[in-house]
């Protein structure tokens, strides 16, 4: 796999692991009662998502560019 493929790679987990935490947090602050604070989460983890799609995304083309399209 070639390293840019793979830093892509890592993004998706990191952005994915975040937006688990930030939905974890949105869950609590809603249980709470706090509505804006986990609406903020809720925000957050939805940015943190569209940040890995986009991450896995470029992973697919650096497969692509290293390997060929078949």
């Amino acid at each position: 796999m070639s390293k840019k493929a793979a830093e892509h790679h890592r993004k998706v987990s990191e952005h994915l692991t975040h937006a688990a935490r930030h939905h974890g947090e949105a869950a609590k602050h809603h249980d709470s009662g706090h509505h804006e604070k986990a609406a903020h989460h809720a925000h957050t983890a939805r940015a943190h998502v569209i940040h890995a799609r986009g991450h896995a995304e470029e992973a697919v083309k650096a497969h692509s560019e290293e390997h060929g399209k078949k």
